[in-house]
């Protein structure tokens, strides 16, 4: 891409933006770098990791190299000897780790982002690095004693010496005799030796070694001869640890540089990656959507180059997004040169920016601030003059700086080109700039030349008009307030509007007519038709903003309608359900005191008259539960709302009462369904699951399940114990007892199955849960959790029906 063009463009300012998102230098780096591609398979391959990368951070945000550093600097100190420091080594086990976790997320989600994938398979997983250097390294960044024997040995010794040094120096400052002659009761270092604070007029009292003196001279600081042996072997102790950390140091610098082109290979997928996630971020605060490429066709329709620019309210990148007017702007197939007319700051240079920053963004991977729908080429250069191209070095004048790039532009282009010219012609006569304006876009049309051209000539309007390929475009300005609206307008000519603002402004009617009557009366009344053109085309768009109002409060009303049907829904449901429950439970309870009686007239030996009316009461108990299940299924039939009749189909989101869960209708049986919710797949009968309605908001929150209704004879509910638990770092013991709990809660609670998570570890936790499960009364069997789930460190257990 022409290098002035992207300048011109504001096309480095885009780039700041976007550097700002980075994580660290590398990325920072790569982002700045960043320029259009002419490649379509280069673009469409950016477009997918931008795409990849935004839907990935809006469902999964553990990915993040915040924090990470560039390897390369510190391989390549390693490469040449020199050892890094401890915060180095550290930086670069912070790296891998989160090099490390990249790669995990990225490969579990290689289906969704197989671009990112691909870029994480030159991510390290640390190689050993990352236990090396935490078996080595602090988290304060300090050598750990268990660095090396020689370390361990070196600061045990070191520990003994200093224990023994500070005894003897406390002992002067304890002796009432040598304590009256120190300036102060403490300890302290000059050179690296420990020595005490003598006042100088009791130089000479104690036997000692002056290292120092205040800057008054009032203070001595003095090693007493008593101490220096013990002060020469703590220093020597202290240079030996030095000598032994340097050599652990240079040690871990040497494994690294082992591995300096794997880490190097990290450095260049992380920046690419973190890439990607910046333009996702970007995008999501631009709001921004991804385009739709379109080749060059191979062969193009005649006199056209075959070039598409169709955006939807499109907005300049870097103008406030709550101030910027959004513009739609399309060249279609009998299109591909546009002539921009409109008033001075009325938005013709931001429009031409606009245009032009909208394709190099897109070719750079960058999805543009524009409604989905947007459609760009592929074009190969993109050529820009805009502002104003004096130079009094050159001694060029704002004419010929213009004409010198217009020179450029005109010997580099060709069909697929993209040629924006701000004010051609202009800065000198204006009927010679308005022949040359005309001549130049005849030389970009027989060269089927792409091109926008913002213009104040009248003349390029006819032109426009009556030329192929060409059309015209203007930006509107309002008489009422006297000031541009920026909104742009395909297919139409901006209006004159010279002597109306002069009207308005208040210059005398006499002065208004007569200059009136100096204009071409044609030229006049094609303003009137302008005008009216612009009026009709304002009346329409006022009708269809009135109509798409009423369609939005109609659709509005429709869905609070809905929403309030689901609610009644839900309030009926849950009574019903409270119903249910009670006469569950009390048909329970009464079936448990016909099992009391039969056990006590067995027990009394009773005659088999009595134990007959029994049979007969429980046959009819039999009987009314039977018809309780009944009422049960033809309720949970009914549709819960307006549009919601129907059987279920796949791919119907419904809510399992019984887990209360939301998940996906994944096939359909009969009644039997199977239900995805999350990484779990869910049987269940229709019957015990209730159909969501899709149009209400995400914030709303779903109908309970119906509360457990007690009484004097009713059986307590129990709540589902959750789809999984977590054995993690339990002692067996403990893992046991809550294994146990959870069975009998998952069993009680009437839940299909269930996750145990207990880890791969030793195995033992793992072991005494699985022989549990064996032998179980809730259990009907159990299995190993799937390649996603956790392998062999999950058992999924599926409970008996609890009838």
């Amino acid at each position: 891409m022409n290098p002035k063009s992207l300048i011109l463009l504001e096309f480095p300012k885009v780039l700041a933006r976007l550097k700002s998102y980075a994580s660290f230098s590398a990325s920072e780096s790569l982002a700045e770098a960043l320029r259009p591609t002419s490649s379509l398979e280069t673009a469409l391959q950016r477009q997918q990791e931008t795409r990849e990368a935004r839907l990935l951070i809006s469902v999964n945000d553990s990915i993040s190299f915040q924090g990470a550093v560039d390897l390369a600097p510190l391989t390549d100190q390693t490469l040449h000897g020199i050892a890094l420091e401890a915060s180095d080594l550290l930086a670069v086990r912070n790296t891998l780790i989160l090099s490390r976790t990249a790669r995990r997320v990225l490969l579990d989600n290689a289906e969704t982002a197989p671009s990112l994938a691909a870029l994480a398979g030159g991510l390290s997983d640390g190689q050993g690095l990352i236990d090396l250097i935490n078996r080595t390294i602090s988290e304060r960044g300090e050598v750990l004693d268990s660095a090396s024997a020689a370390l361990a040995h070196i600061r045990s010794e070191i520990k003994v010496i200093h224990a023994r040094l500070m005894d003897r120096l406390n002992r002067y400052l304890t002796d009432p005799a040598s304590a009256r002659m120190l300036q102060d009761n403490l300890i302290t270092q000059r050179s690296g030796r420990y020595v005490l604070p003598l006042r100088a007029e009791h130089k000479g009292q104690i036997k000692a070694i002056i290292h120092d003196q205040s800057a008054s001279g009032a203070t001595l600081f003095i090693e007493p001869i008593a101490v220096v042996e013990l002060n020469n072997k703590f220093r020597e102790l202290e240079l030996a640890e030095r000598d032994e950390v340097l050599r652990v140091l240079r040690a871990l610098s040497q494994q690294i540089a082992l591995q300096a082109e794997s880490l190097n290979l990290t450095t260049k997928a992380m920046a690419g990656i973190d890439l990607a996630l910046m333009k996702a971020h970007y995008a999501d605060d631009l709001q921004a959507n991804e385009p739709e490429l379109v080749p060059f066709p191979a062969q193009p329709p005649e006199a056209h180059p075959g070039s598409v620019i169709q955006l939807r309210r499109a907005r300049h990148p870097l103008l406030d997004p709550q101030k910027v007017v959004p513009i739609d702007f399309e060249l279609d197939r009998q299109t591909f040169s546009v002539v921009l007319t409109g008033p001075n700051t009325g938005g013709k240079t931001v429009t031409l920016k606009t245009v032009g920053l909208m394709v190099l963004m897109a070719q750079a991977g960058l999805q543009i601030p524009a409604q989905s729908g947007s459609r760009l080429s592929i074009f190969r250069d993109v050529f820009a003059d805009i502002g104003d191209e004096q130079s009094i070095e050159q001694s060029l004048s704002t004419f010929s700086g213009h004409i010198t790039q217009l020179v450029r532009i005109l010997k580099q282009a060709d069909h697929r080109s993209l040629v924006l010219l701000d004010e051609l012609g202009a800065g000198t006569d204006p009927q010679e700039g308005s022949a040359l304006a005309r001549a130049v876009l005849d030389f970009m049309l027989q060269r089927r030349i792409t091109s926008v051209v913002a213009t104040h000539y009248p003349e390029l309007k006819a032109y426009a008009h009556s030329t192929k390929g060409v059309t015209n475009a203007s930006l509107e300005f309002d008489l009422e307030t006297l000031r541009p609206t920026y909104r742009l307008v395909i297919g139409l000519p901006g209006r004159s509007n010279a002597l109306a603002i002069a009207e308005r402004l208040g210059l005398d009617p006499a002065i208004i007519a007569a200059a009136r009557q100096e204009i071409d009366p044609t030229e006049l009344h094609a303003d009137d038709l302008l005008e009216e053109i612009h009026r009709q085309r304002d009346l329409a768009a006022a009708s269809y903003e009135a109509a798409e109002k009423a369609r939005k409060e109609a659709e509005a009303s429709r869905n609070q309608i809905n929403a309030r049907l689901e609610q009644l829904e839900a309030e009926k449901a849950q009574l019903l359900d409270a119903h249910q429950t009670q006469l569950e439970s009390e048909l329970a309870s009464l079936r448990e005191e016909l099992n009391t009686l039969r056990r006590e007239l067995t027990r009394l030996h009773q005659s088999p008259e009595k134990q007959a009316q029994l049979t007969e009461i429980e046959e009819k108990l039999e009987v009314v539960e039977q018809k309780q299940e009944q009422n049960l299924r033809k309720k949970h039939r009914q549709p819960k709302a307006k549009g919601l009749s129907g059987p279920l189909k796949v791919g119907d989101r419904v809510l399992v009462r019984k887990l209360g869960a939301e998940g996906v209708v994944s096939s359909v049986d009969g009644e039997d369904l199977e239900l995805q919710i999350g990484a779990l797949r869910v049987r269940a009968k229709s019957y015990e699951v209730e159909r969501r309605v899709q149009s209400l908001e995400e914030n709303d929150t779903p109908p309970q399940p119906a509360p457990v209704v007690t009484g004097s004879t009713a059986i307590p509910g129990v709540n589902s114990p959750g789809l999984e638990l977590d054995l993690r770092g339990q002692r067996v013991d403990d893992a046991l007892d809550r294994t146990e709990r959870y069975l009998e809660q998952g069993f009680s609670s009437g839940m299909p199955f269930g996750r145990i998570i207990h880890g791969r570890g030793t195995g033992a936790v793992r072991q005494a849960v699985r022989d549990l499960l064996d032998h179980s009364a809730y259990v009907h069997r159990w299995e190993n959790g799937g390649e996603k789930e956790g392998g062999d460190g999950v058992s999924v257990v599926f409970f008996h029906p609890n009838k």
